[in-house]
């Protein structure tokens, strides 16, 4: 007979752990394919393409000659817009974006020099055809053309979810990320998807996977503005919020306990 109630304890306990435990913590570092007893090894790394210029972005158009006041007219509208540019809310809170707006012809009207086309130019080409048409208006011009409103959204399991403005067209997942935060330890690192919107008006769906050193192959390695980063909630999160799951787990509980109470009555 006592035999029989330890078995029985043994049994409903073992139950009851084979149901807390049924997430797995595996898969939290990073590139976990890389040898730990290697010092050092390279990886293949994607090549970077310059994003291009697209109807409602916004440009950072500066010009500069000899005499400051000559383009003064140019440099301050483009201080003047600022609060008709566009904004993103990040953890520290709205940001104001200045700049030029790229219409829905791909064209940029710039004070004195007047309308230029720069859609589906990168920064570097469209430096090169304002400075050609400032040449007419201005002596020996110096053009400095940027993006003002590259950002990437990143929501789901990272510490920080937001739109996210940068100044630097070479921003990478793992960059990104890092201005999030970096992922909880609830994220899924081996399933990270990356939505980006086509120059065809489609949404493109790419997974990452963190946990392999591949990712710095990928041709998504770098982002795009407008991409959109989402990161799912492992096991261990959809479990702690499963409130059916919860209940099981409560009611296991209380019969154990009322196992263990009955069994050492009779013991």
């Amino acid at each position: 007979m006592k035999k029989t109630y330890k078995f029985l304890i043994w049994m409903a306990a073992l139950g009851l752990f084979a149901v807390g435990s049924c997430t797995s913590t595996k898969n939290i570092p990073y590139f976990t394919n890389l040898d730990d007893s290697l010092k050092h090894s390279r990886v293949p790394q994607a090549a970077f393409t310059d994003p291009v210029i697209q109807p409602d972005d916004i440009l950072s158009i500066n010009i500069q000659t000899i005499d400051p006041g000559a383009t003064a007219a140019v440099n301050q509208q483009s201080i003047r817009e600022a609060a008709l540019g566009a904004s993103s809310a990040g953890n520290i809170g709205t940001q104001q974006v200045s700049g030029f707006l790229v219409d829905k012809n791909g064209e940029v009207e710039i004070p004195v020099i007047g309308s230029v086309k720069l859609a589906g130019l990168t920064t570097y080409e469209a430096r090169q055809v304002i400075r050609e048409k400032a040449k007419s208006y201005f002596v020996d011009p110096t053009v400095q053309v940027r993006f003002a409103n590259f950002k990437v959204t990143l929501i789901g399991e990272v510490a920080r979810p937001a739109t996210y403005t940068v100044p630097n067209e070479k921003l990478s997942i793992l960059d990104a990320l890092g201005l999030a935060g970096d992922l909880t330890i609830y994220g899924k690192r081996e399933n990270v998807l990356l939505i980006r919107e086509t120059d065809e008006g489609e949404r493109e769906f790419v997974r990452f996977n963190l946990n392999s050193s591949d990712i710095f192959q990928s041709p998504y390695f770098y982002l795009r503005q407008n991409d959109v980063i989402y990161v799912e909630p492992n096991g261990s999160k959809i479990a702690s919020t499963d409130a059916a799951r919860n209940r099981t787990f409560a009611i296991l509980g209380s019969a154990l306990s009322v196992l263990i109470v009955f069994a050492s009555r009779l013991l």
